[in-house]
């Protein structure tokens, strides 16, 4: 067994990814249920005989059967509008925001309620007809099924409200903005995942570890790997950051030797044991760790809105200044001074070039005609280039230069040519105008 996945940080981050999935949510309340009907019983021996024989057990009966009608209606109502909204917003905005939707908390933890509820009806129903919730006193399992049914009433008011922006334009993109700028404000928090900026070379004599399957890396868990380092005597260099695609058999990290393993057990075999339990393939890309993707995502919803299908450049002028806001909190992860927590891992700081055209570059080319989005573009791409990061306004002033050179390839009419560039930084037009008139004055 790894015992290096079983340090505190990485059963807190696999609580986490586990606590996001529907079954784990519905199995939870399922338990919950029971867990409330065997307190009922417990309750029932200490209530006083004149107390506990107030009401009998048809009262209780009544409710019970109205939670079980209603809730497997409910329920079934409830998954069809679900699995709408999920076909809905995979065909009109992007295939890969369905997997951030189907983790939408409110809709999850409703079906968890309904569900359990529903198992907490059946179950009291059977107990009643098997005779152990006797009808002389049925008083605190009266009181436990209003309690469920205020629950009940709380989640399906609080449903009906999210259902009235569930799966629309602005609550998917706002969506996509939250879990993005979580995620990337998590990763600059704790810069390269805590671990060393691998921004070097790999030290002389380095093994290669292998990728043993084809796919993306979804997630990793880094304190397991410095402690399985740190065991094995080594240092891990993840030359594959989390969202590349890796082949099989092609180089995902190089290991450099470090002192002695802790014992002789910790060999070759044990440390690519190791590294498998804890680097995550996968045939997508996920929001975890990967805040890049969730740029991508919405770059791809601002494409969308541009094709001739769809028509909205207000959707892609809206994404535009989302994707801005998000990179204006970025900061340089390698220049930050840290106490570096993970010594014996090394994973790559975020560029700031691959995160400008991660949001940028698609939107920018499907909508290279559409003055309106180019304005808006420029004037972002400017607000960035005065960033106090300078990588981060190099990568603006690199990506907004490109982008205004392929507009005023694509736009004829001088007026429109004209509005791109007043919305442009002034030294980029300025350099670009005087471009033009040497090319006109040879």
């Amino acid at each position: 067994m790894n015992f290096d996945s079983m340090i505190p940080h990485t059963l807190i981050r696999k609580a986490r990814e586990y606590s996001r999935r529907l079954w784990v949510r519905v199995v939870f309340l399922g338990l919950l249920a029971f867990v409330a009907l065997g307190v009922t019983q417990v309750i029932e021996a200490l209530i006083p005989k004149e107390l506990g024989t107030t009401l009998t057990g048809a009262a209780a009966d009544r409710l019970l059967q109205i939670i079980a009608n209603a809730m497997l209606a409910v329920t079934t109502f409830s998954i069809t509008v679900m699995v709408t909204v999920y076909r809905a917003s995979s065909t009109q905005w992007t295939p890969r925001v369905h997997r951030l939707i189907i983790q939408d908390r409110t809709t999850q933890n409703t079906l968890a309620v309904f569900i359990g509820a529903y198992v907490y009806a059946l179950v009291a129903i059977i107990l009643r007809e098997l005779g152990i919730y006797v009808d002389e006193r049925a008083l605190v399992l009266f009181v436990m099924t209003v309690l469920v049914l205020a629950v009940i009433v709380i989640y399906l008011i609080r449903w009906v409200l999210h259902l009235q922006t569930f799966g629309s334009l602005i609550d998917t993109t706002r969506q996509i903005e939250d879990v993005t700028r979580a995620q990337f404000q998590d990763r600059l928090d704790n810069p390269c995942l805590g671990a060393n900026a691998f921004t070097g070379e790999v030290p002389e004599g380095a093994k290669e570890l292998h990728a043993w399957e084809s796919g993306y890396i979804q997630h990793i868990y880094p304190e397991a790997l410095d402690a399985a380092a740190k065991a094995h005597g080594v240092e891990l260099y993840l030359i594959k950051n989390i969202g590349h695609f890796s082949f099989v058999n092609e180089p995902m990290l190089m290991v450099a030797d470090r002192g002695k393993p802790e014992d002789d057990d910790h060999d070759w075999d044990s440390l690519v044991a190791a590294v498998r339990a804890n680097v995550r393939l996968g045939d997508l890309r996920t929001y975890d760790q990967d805040p890049r993707f969730g740029l991508v995502v919405m770059g791809e919803v601002a494409s969308k809105a541009l094709s001739p299908g769809v028509n909205d450049p207000g959707t892609a002028i809206d994404v535009i200044t989302r994707i801005g806001r998000i990179l204006s909190a970025y900061t340089d992860e390698k220049s930050q001074d840290r106490d570096t927590k993970l010594d014996r891992l090394y994973v790559a700081p975020l560029d700031p070039k691959d995160l400008v055209e991660d949001g940028f570059a698609a939107l920018a080319r499907d909508g290279v005609a559409v003055v309106e989005v180019q304005q808006r573009l420029q004037s972002v791409l400017a607000g960035l280039m005065r960033h106090p990061d300078d990588g981060l306004c190099k990568a603006a002033r690199d990506a907004a230069e490109v982008h205004l050179r392929r507009t005023l390839g694509a736009i004829d009419f001088e007026p429109d040519r004209e509005r791109v560039l007043s919305s442009a930084a002034s030294d980029l037009c300025t350099e670009l105008r005087k471009e033009v008139l040497d090319q006109a004055g040879e």
